[in-house]
């Protein structure tokens, strides 16, 4: 591992390069040869890369001799690649488009070089070369700072991931701008979600707070995922993988390319299936997407509609540690439908609309229809915790019973949002948007069977809350070109939540509140280009977060948490010379009354999170690529961090005496953050149309609990993957792609997610942990043909 380091780190250092090729010129309108300052300038095929200077000009010097073509780039205009053996200066002029508004339509919501934030973009090519079934998560488990997990083991079904640390509820995702995250848990489910990565155009992945979008306020980082993309002509393609656990993946994707100059239209449909590597953990899984666009002189609409249905046998247990050396892929569930069952419906209508050249207005409406359950075999459950008599036979009472039940959730999602564009073309962009958000949820149980029923009749509801949650926000974003080389950003964001629930939860106790929070949320960037080559950027913002919907149901008004706090200071320097890109960006979190589980109960006998003291992130993050040879490249990242909470207090049942007992620790490590983060792609291109990867990823030890107690950890791991994909172009098709994905070729056992609990019991403290094995060495083998 060490090794790995050395050489990571003497390839990012070494600038020395036989770069022969220079090119500059400039970037215009087409339409009135005005300059485009800020227009993208990217050498295909590698990390090099600048923005047109306020009059346009743009130089790239030392560029890899296999470099033959620049691509060019603004938001709302059609791109355009120019050969480098044209002559010098090069001349571009850009033509503004309708056909670009996709892109204009998230920008609102997206960073550039010009932010001052870390952040890295993933394009559709590189997502559809891991794309053989496995979820998103694991699609993107080699980008900066992220750790993947996944419940059965083999990267399908319910998956997830962590970046810095944090997990999915502090993660806000959008899809084309609109919130994904569920609006009262916060969290993230990938699964109703089936090969949505089939749909995926680009991803940008802010670390940090990042700029302010759509939805719940973001702690670990921004996930901004783009659906659409324009396609002018008409197109078919199908896809199918097979791999190991009788995975099977099928696909087929169609489009019209541009009818009458104004329409288009596409389509997906897909199904999955899996049996998990853990036993029993398999998953059925169905979508679509469908996709029509009008497109007019000086405006564009867009309705998206997609959909999935889930069905995954539950692995949410994990295996108990004593378990992990004998069967790691034991499941403690053994009834035939112990399943989850969930679809879920979105609908989309973007729209963007050119005011003037210097004005555009984006405005969008949502709405997402939930509904599913999870079902259950529960042995020996007391009928009074169901709201039930106890039952007596033949002069006996009996008050325990052996039943089977669902949870339900019955949701609607809908709302708005918009942002109004301002570009003046010289020094000044200007954006101004914001969303109001309503959720309706009905939360549920049923008893579906019983061995004894009581009182009950089929399909009684022993619980039934309903809850609804309003989110407004307002935010203001601008970027001014104070000299040449110095550029600053300002963003500032109003947020107002209401949020109120009645009824009566599945502890048969009475939830019904209401609570109304406000948030300002402001940011501030600086970046400097300090030559071609070299940049450096400062940020700082500040981040509020209302808490989860079990924070408020599973307490009262008066033992409520507090709202959370993140103070985010980002500083970076980007190298682009030669063959190398280099970015370094250092990071401190500061956390006010992160919210923890610390086991201690509250005035209503459960266990929730409480409010901790002081906490915070710092780290270093870097990333780069290197042109070793002209068909060899590096690219690689990694991550060291420090991640202490000064104090936390956890508690312990004591079932001696009924009570409960407090541990202190002090500057311990925060759960789930590990040290050191590690990935690395070597990409070997031998011969045309073959490319062979390695792909590796290091993540250290992790703790279960914020106790930094050893007893309480998962160890750290590395992992490797060797990826082959081959293309050909016979005459009866347009192209054929096989692809061989061999996952964890050294076969590592390891763990990725847990959890812990202690009690004490006779006077002794017992911790049981539980852990989520991976999968070891394990295939999968796809073959894609375009018509």
């Amino acid at each position: 591992m060490g090794k790995g380091f050395l050489l990571f780190f003497l390839l990012l250092s070494s600038l020395y390069s036989f770069a022969q090729k220079n090119a500059s010129g400039t970037v215009t309108d087409a339409s009135d040869g005005q300059p485009l300052p800020g227009a993208s300038v990217q050498a295909v095929g590698t990390r090099r890369g600048v923005t047109t200077k306020t009059d346009g000009s743009f130089s790239l010097s030392n560029l890899p001799d296999q470099v033959t073509t620049l691509e060019i780039s603004y938001v709302g205009y059609e791109k355009q690649r120019i050969d480098l053996t044209a002559t010098q200066p090069l001349r571009i002029a850009l033509v503004r488009s309708s056909f670009t508004a996709d892109e204009v339509v998230v920008s609102a919501t997206r960073a550039n070089q010009r932010t001052g934030m870390a952040y890295t973009n993933v394009g559709g090519e590189e997502i559809q070369k891991q794309n053989l079934g496995q979820d998103l998560p694991v699609l993107l488990n080699f980008q900066p700072s992220l750790v993947t997990t996944s419940d059965a083991g083999a990267g399908i079904g319910y998956t997830g991931f962590r970046i810095r640390g944090s997990d999915a509820t502090r993660i806000n995702v959008t899809l084309n701008g609109i919130p994904y995250n569920d609006a009262e848990s916060q969290g993230l489910f990938w699964v109703n979600m089936p090969d949505f990565a089939s749909s995926t155009t680009s991803i940008q992945i802010q670390r940090g707070v990042g700029t302010s979008t759509n939805g719940a306020g973001a702690f670990g980082a921004t996930v901004n995922v783009q659906t659409n993309e324009f396609r002018k002509d008409a197109y078919a393609e199908t896809n199918h993988s097979v791999g190991s656990f009788n995975t099977l993946k099928n696909n087929v994707l169609a489009g019209t390319g541009l009818i009458n100059g104004k329409f288009t239209v596409d389509a997906r449909l897909s199904r999955l299936t899996s049996d998990g590597y853990v036993d029993r953990a398999s998953s059925n899984l169905k979508s679509f997407y469908l996709s029509g666009a009008y497109f007019g002189k000086k405006s564009f609409v867009r309705i998206n509609i997609f959909s999935g249905i889930e069905k995954t046998y539950q692995a949410w247990n994990g295996v108990p540690e004593y378990l992990l050396k004998t069967n790691r892929t034991y499941n403690s569930f053994t009834y035939d439908n112990q399943t989850d069952n969930y679809q879920q419906d979105n609908y989309q209508l973007l729209s963007s609309h050119q005011l003037s050249r210097n004005w555009t207005f984006n405005f969008n409406l949502h709405y997402t229809k939930g509904r599913g359950y999870y079902e259950e075999y529960k042995p020996g459950e007391k009928l009074n915790k169901y709201g039930l008599a106890p039952v007596v036979i033949g002069g006996v009472t009996v008050d325990t019973t052996t039943l089977i039940r669902r949870k339900w959730l019955d949701n609607d999602f809908y709302g708005t949002v918009f942002s109004l564009d301002y570009d003046s073309f010289k020094k000044l962009k200007v954006n101004i948007g914001g969303g109001w958000n309503r959720y309706t949820g009905k939360h549920f149980g049923e008893i579906i069977w019983a061995r004894f029923a009581s009182n009950s009749n089929i399909r009684t509801r022993y619980y039934e809350d309903d809850a609804t949650k309003t989110d407004f926000n307002l935010y203001a974003k601008a970027y001014y070109q104070l000299t040449e080389g110095l550029n600053v950003f300002a963003d500032a964001q109003i947020r107002r939540v209401h949020y109120d629930f009645l009824g009566i939860n599945s502890q048969l106790q009475n939830v019904q509140q209401q609570a109304d929070l406000n948030f300002f949320n402001p940011k501030l960037g600086l970046n400097y280009q300090i030559s071609e080559q070299h940049s450096a950027y400062a940020s700082f913002s500040v981040a509020n977060r209302e808490p989860n919907r079990d924070d408020f149901t599973q307490s009262t008004a008066q033992s409520r948490p507090k709202a959370e706090q993140l103070q985010d200071w980002e500083a970076g320097y980007r190298l682009q010379a030669g063959k190398l890109a280099f970015t370094v960006n250092g990071y401190y979190m500061n956390y006010k009354n992160q919210l923890v589980l610390t086991g201690k109960l509250n005035d209503v006998g459960s266990p929730t999170r409480t409010n901790a003291g002081k906490s915070y992130r710092m780290g270093l993050e870097v990333e780069g690529g290197y042109q070793i040879a002209k068909t060899l490249t590096l690219n690689a990242n990694a991550t060291f961090s420090r991640n202490k909470i000064k104090e936390f207090r956890s508690y312990y049942d004591n079932y001696d005496d009924e009570t409960q007992q407090e541990q202190i620790s002090r500057n311990t490590d925060i759960s789930f953050s590990p040290n050191v983060i590690f990935g690395g792609q070597l990409l070997w291109k031998p011969i045309k149309n073959l490319e062979l990867g390695w792909l590796a990823k290091y993540v250290g030890k992790q703790y279960l609990d914020n106790t930094q107690d050893e007893g309480r950890k998962l160890n750290g791991y590395f992992t490797n993957d060797i990826r082959t994909i081959y293309s050909i172009k016979p005459k009866f098709v347009k192209e054929i792609n096989v692809s061989l994905l061999l996952n964890n070729v050294f076969n590592r056992l390891y763990e990725s997610n847990g959890y812990t609990f202690s009690y004490v019991s006779e006077g002794q403290l017992t911790t049981e942990n539980y852990y989520y094995p991976q999968a070891g060495f394990n295939v999968l083998l796809g073959v894609g043909i375009k018509f």
